[in-house]
């Protein structure tokens, strides 16, 4: 059961890293064209929100799989 939990952290922690970059490429693209580049709005999309919720499932299911070792 312990692995099982480990598998499905790792995967939610590419599938959130890796989304959470083509978000803010893209996000990034859309600020250069608006000659505007903060962090303010690369960091804060909303966009990025469910990426962020995903890295953080992750997160506790590592902390979940670990206690139980």
């Amino acid at each position: 059961m312990n692995y099982i939990v480990s598998f499905a952290a790792a995967a939610l922690l590419v599938i959130g890293l890796a989304g959470n970059g083509f978000e803010m490429r893209r996000t990034r693209l859309s600020a250069i064209r608006d000659e505007e580049m903060a962090t303010k709005t690369v960091f804060a999309s909303r966009g990025n929100f469910k990426w962020y919720a995903c890295i953080g499932a992750a997160l506790v299911l590592m902390a979940v799989g670990s206690s139980y070792t």
